[in-house]
């Protein structure tokens, strides 16, 4: 009977037979174990760490130790114990954290989600509304942007209206107008109709541009008023005369007014006009015009971008609460709002004053969005859809105001981050001059560190730091590499675009500041390639220097004091005549010279910022090539105003300039003064 109570209780376990033969075997091996570490000198722990050895240099544990002990002793041991327990620190915790958002209000944020289901419950019936919602928003879009930035008239005359960007200005910067200006004719007796674009005001010039003795930098380039210089930006002086506002931006009639004397500085809606006390050959006023549509209909010509960005948030924000889907989220997100800051809220300069900036827009948007998709479908497989996918229903809010709010944040950063960051570029002249632009920087790397580390703790919290620590330092050592290979005629330029493609790996996690910071990133991808499209990380020094100064790269004409003769000491009429001659820079060696100078073959000369001799060498070495040219200038003593004189070399081929000296000064009465840097 006991027998067989026996047999059937294996139904639910061992028999006690075998439960007797499994305790004296554990006993056995407990015994074993005891009378290996009664024989041994050192700690468990220790054994563990030296018996990892085993599988790769062979032999026994005693053996291993043997080794370990003779190259140092313990301290070589607690050497070996310290690094591997450091790198299995940095490899995360034992049982890796799953990172997840738990929703708030999930009753509250999954009511989008649930309303649509309840109201179209098969899949066919979302999908044919999300296409319908797809091409509501496309042809609202375009209807808005074509009767915004169409092909307009002026209701007065009947002429085209030229749409103008923010920089657009009638007069080219130092000698691009040829001699006398006659590339920039005319210079009177004639009307432009134009339509400027909105949040023109804040519009600065980034680069040193002289007006007469001053050379104006980081901030509106607006010179006079209510008759304006006509290197002015047109679209600021628009504003400053009240003629448009900045808000909504508008068309308005340019009417030009020839040579003028004396433009007055003053501050106006918003906008501090920098002043001028001699001439210029071209001047302009400006008065508010009408702008009609080409099919004849009536349209104001005001900037559409507010009414069509409150059309794109509404569509993404609608999207993002009510789909669950991450990869329709993203993509549509990511294509909507290219086009969005290419065509309407930050648009590439079109190549000068047009009638047909639409079809420019376009061209260069489609150029530009085929690339980044590819991009895009990078960025999703190995950052955005880890931390999309796995969204519950019931973080719809949170995911449309953390993530699409950053997105739209970053895309907008012409609004949003440029107004109150003081730091235009990341160039070493930027840096020097444009004020607050240092603290800014240390306050940006200062805020990088801090997100980068919380992203570093929530790696390790993931078992991922190890992963990404060698991704990044793979990454840096590229950059190293590329900035210190010493390649002729190359400097390294990491573009905001760049950044946000390098920081975006580090945001594939599903926490709140992730999807914050992936947005963020995303909108500076979009606005970087959109505005300026994929310019590359190595470039030339022209390409990087613009119309920006040469400063310590550069060299200027050293001009010998003027001989200045009265009317009346010549005995030849009341002229007043001055004449300049120019030598080598004593402050530079011949070879250095000499150097210099194989790149240039003449000296251009500016009067009151406009050019008005343009000379060339004619011997063979550098010395006799400077002594052969001079410059004599003549103006009547009735003249009231001072003349202002600067002087660069020209280089060959292209004619364009090295940097111009600082200004000279002829004053009314014939004195000649020039400030410290006349001579460099």
């Amino acid at each position: 009977m006991d027998r067989v109570e026996k047999t059937t209780d294996t139904k639910y376990g061992f028999r006690e037979d075998e439960v007797e033969l499994h305790r004296h075997h554990d006993k056995h091996e407990d015994d074993e174990e005891a009378q290996l570490l009664d024989g041994a000198d050192y700690d468990q722990f220790e054994l563990d760490e030296v018996a990892r050895y085993q599988d790769v240099g062979g032999g026994s544990v005693d053996q291993r130790l043997t080794d370990v002990e003779g190259r140092g002793g313990p301290e070589r041991k607690r050497g070996v114990t310290t690094s591997s327990r450091f790198i299995s620190f940095l490899r995360g915790p034992a049982t890796p954290e799953d990172l997840t958002i738990s929703p708030v209000l999930r009753s509250v944020q999954e009511l989008p989600v649930r309303w649509l289901k309840k109201a179209l419950s098969r899949r066919w019936q979302r999908l044919m509304l999300l296409a319908l919602g797809l091409l509501a928003w496309i042809a609202t879009f375009t209807v808005l942007l074509r009767r915004g930035k169409g092909t307009l008239t002026d209701a007065k005359t009947g002429r085209p209206v030229v749409h103008m960007d923010c920089v657009d200005t009638l007069w080219r910067r130092n000698n691009e107008c040829g001699l006398d200006g006659v590339d920039c004719q005319p210079f009177a007796n004639d009307t432009i109709a134009f339509q400027c674009p909105a949040s023109c005001a804040g519009v600065r010039v980034l680069n040193p541009h002289h007006v007469g003795p001053v050379d104006v930098n980081y901030r509106p380039l607006v010179i006079g008023g209510p008759v304006y210089r006509a290197d002015s930006f047109v679209c600021g002086s628009a504003i400053h005369a009240g003629v448009i506002d900045d808000a909504t931006g508008g068309c308005g009639t340019i009417t030009l007014k020839g040579d003028y004397y004396s433009f007055y500085p003053s501050l106006q809606h918003g906008i501090e006009s920098v002043g001028f006390d001699s001439y210029f050959p071209l001047a302009f006023t400006v008065d508010a015009a009408q702008c009609g549509g080409d099919d004849g209909g009536y349209m104001t010509g005001k900037d559409p971008r507010q009414l069509l960005l409150f059309v794109s948030l509404v569509a993404t924000v609608t999207l993002s609460l009510f789909t669950t889907s991450a990869a329709i989220l993203f993509f549509v997100s990511f294509i909507g709002i290219f086009v969005h800051v290419a065509l309407v809220s930050d648009p590439p300069n079109v190549s000068g004053p047009s009638d047909t900036v639409l079809p420019d827009l376009i061209s260069l948007c489609a150029e530009r969005l085929l690339p980044s998709l590819f991009c895009a479908v990078i960025i999703y497989l190995f950052c955005a859809r880890r931390t999309l996918q796995n969204l519950v229903p019931s973080a719809q809010i949170e995911k449309t105001a953390l993530w699409l709010g950053g997105f739209w944040v970053g895309a907008l950063s012409n609004y949003t981050l440029e107004k109150w960051i003081p730091l235009s570029r990341l160039s070493a002249h930027d840096l020097a001059h444009q004020p607050g632009a240092r603290a800014a920087l240390a306050g940006i790397v200062i805020v990088l560190l801090l997100c980068a580390s919380l992203q570093a703790y929530h790696f390790w919290r993931e078992g991922r730091f190890l992963r990404y620590l060698g991704l990044y330092l793979v990454v840096l050592i590229g950059i190293i590499v590329l900035a210190t290979s010493g390649q002729p005629n190359l400097e390294l330029r990491i573009h905001h675009y760049i950044l946000g493609l390098l920081f975006l790996p580090l945001t594939s996690m599903q926490t709140r500041p992730s999807l914050v910071y992936q947005g963020l990133l995303l909108g500076l991808f979009v606005n970087g390639v959109a505005r300026w499209g994929f310019d590359s990380i190595l470039q030339t020094p022209w390409g990087l220097r613009g119309d920006a100064l040469f400063e310590d790269d550069g060299i200027v004409p050293d001009a010998v004091s003027p001989l200045i003769y009265l009317g009346d000491q010549l005995g030849s009429g009341r002229n007043f005549s001055l004449s300049l001659k120019w030598a080598v820079p004593a402050t530079l060696t011949e070879e250095t010279t000499i150097l210099k100078m194989t790149a240039v073959d003449g000296i251009s000369v500016l009067v009151n910022d406009v050019e008005r001799y343009r000379g060339f060498f004619g011997g063979n070495d550098v010395q006799s090539a400077i002594d052969g040219l001079s410059f004599t200038w003549t103006r009547s003593p009735a003249l009231t105003t001072p003349e202002y004189f600067r002087f660069a070399y020209v280089l060959k081929r292209s004619g364009r300039t090295l940097d111009y000296s600082e200004a000279g000064t002829w004053f009314a009465n014939g004195t000649w003064s020039q400030g410290p840097g006349y001579y460099r």
